[in-house]
């Protein structure tokens, strides 16, 4: 296990995480540390257990509204892709029919 120091709100916190995650655990505390440091400079500082609570609730209400477009959009493409479906049997269907027209006029 990898053991790294993070800087939030300019304090420097220890922590571990599994080897070779080491960059995205700093690409993580910095984004922690963005969001932390704005509600500081918007409400002012905090007690650091409320500061970092106000940072997660931020992040994690993005996180959710993320996770919902996210839905929203894989159901849009579910659409296209029934959508596309129907146009594609419809197309065989024509040309199906086509085919026959044709074999009976050769006939």
């Amino acid at each position: 296990m990898a053991q790294l120091t993070i800087q939030i709100n300019g304090r420097p916190y220890s922590v571990g995480c599994e080897d070779g995650q080491e960059a995205h655990l700093l690409e993580l505390a910095k984004l922690f540390d963005r969001q932390v440091r704005q509600v500081s400079q918007d409400v002012g500082q905090l007690g650091e257990t409320r500061l970092f609570l106000m940072g997660a609730l931020l992040l994690s209400d993005e996180l959710a509204d993320l996770k919902m477009r996210h839905a929203a959009l894989q159901a849009e493409v579910a659409r296209n892709q029934a959508g596309q479906t129907g146009a594609e049997l419809k197309a065989i269907a024509a040309l199906e029919a086509a085919a026959k027209r044709i074999e009976k006029m050769a006939g």
